[in-house]
């Protein structure tokens, strides 16, 4: 899977920009704030409808501009579709395949599938609960594109049962007892969806496990492939059936149900949902000497680099397992690195299908990347002959 040609129109910096693309190595060079990174952004977003850099999509239209329009021909199996999403300020977005609509934007998430390599990515060790979630549930829909619609189901009963709680934490009487009558069936939802997102995560966890040993080892000085563990922490503790190898998603509802009710109180006080999957982490684990200790908080600069890179390089080999080569967007995260991780970075990803690498100077681009040259500048994007 490759991208040959993007079109953008009224995307971050871009009036308008033609780019057509070559399967293996493409790197974009330019300084900062010349528009480099917003190409390889553009191609990320068709992949999940959601930018590596900003939460929301107004940023991602030009200033002036209503809208924004990325347009990519899509070559799979010797295939070429042509994906476009329309970004509306303020309104629903849009999306086609070979210029028909979709009944949902949502539907063209999984379609072109991206890993993305980034300086942010040291959130994902250094960061809060929530960025390691949004990695766990990035992959989980790139692999499963149905998952799109789960997760966004529970943040809207999430969103409707956090308001009903404030709403019974101040009433009184039978204003109270109906609130707490409606808030059982909110409950419900938030258990029978959660358990499905609980679930799907816990498996997802057991498949990357594996994966990212093996990226530490190869990305860290000296380390094993033992040295690197991930555990998946919920806020919840089932009660597995001795029958059961993993919780089942009626024991996952069960068990986010108990827990509802013996915190319901507290929840009531506070006036916010505080148990399910949206309360939930990722930890990151290193081995010192015979000890497991967790990555924040005691690992080196170095070592946080190599667990992050081993967390997205993980996501990278699994995908491809899935049966896909997923593009691969490195973007300006060789100036992050020492030059000796560079190196493993750059080699282990050289056979990609396709390499997509932003760079401040031409240094920052590895030997190992070697390949088509655009260089950014103002917005215009001049390939090298």
């Amino acid at each position: 899977m490759y991208v040959s040609h993007l079109s953008l129109h009224d995307f971050r910096s871009y009036p308008s920009v033609e780019v057509p693309l070559d399967a293996g190595v493409t790197a974009f060079v330019g300084r900062n704030g010349q528009g480099k990174t917003n190409l390889v952004e553009a191609i990320d977003y068709l992949s999940r409808l959601q930018s590596h850099r900003v939460a929301t999509d107004a940023p991602l239209v030009r200033a002036g501009a209503e809208q924004a329009v990325v347009r990519a021909a899509v070559v799979r199996d010797g295939r070429t579709a042509t994906l476009e999403v329309e970004i509306n300020a303020g309104r629903a977005n849009k999306a086609r395949i070979n210029k028909s609509p979709l009944p949902r934007t949502r539907d063209l998430v999984g379609l072109v599938r991206t890993v993305v390599f980034s300086p942010e990515d040291l959130t994902l060790v250094k960061g809060d609960p929530s960025d390691r979630r949004r990695f766990l549930d990035d992959l989980m829909i790139l692999r499963a594109p149905r998952l799109a619609g789960v997760r966004s189901d529970y943040d809207r009963v999430l969103k409707q049962r956090n308001s009903l709680l404030k709403t019974a934490g101040l009433a009184r009487g039978s204003a109270r007892e109906g609130a707490l009558a409606t808030l059982s069936v909110w409950d419900d939802h938030l258990a029978t969806i959660g358990a499905e997102i609980l679930a799907q995560r816990l498996s997802l966890v057991e498949a990357l496990r594996p994966y990212v040993g093996k990226a530490y080892e190869t990305v860290a000085r000296g380390a094993s492939r033992d040295d690197a563990e991930i555990t998946y922490k919920p806020v919840v503790e089932p009660v597995v059936e001795p029958v059961e190898t993993t919780p089942s998603v009626e024991t996952l509802r069960q068990a986010i149900l108990d827990e509802l009710a013996r915190r319901q109180k507290d929840e009531l006080d506070r006036g916010i949902s505080l148990v399910g999957p949206h309360r939930d982490d990722l930890l990151l684990h290193i081995s010192a000497g015979t000890e497991r200790l967790p990555v924040k908080g005691y690992a080196s600069h170095g070592e946080s680099w190599s667990f992050a890179l081993a967390l997205r390089l993980a996501a990278y080999d699994l995908l491809r397992a899935d049966g896909d080569d997923p593009i691969l967007i490195l973007d300006d995260v060789f100036a992050e690195l020492d030059s000796q991780r560079r190196v493993q970075l750059a080699e282990l990803v050289a056979d990609a299908e396709q390499v997509l690498v932003t760079a401040a100077v031409p240094e920052d681009v590895p030997a190992a990347l070697a390949g088509a040259r655009y260089h950014v500048k103002a917005g215009e994007v001049t390939r090298d002959e």
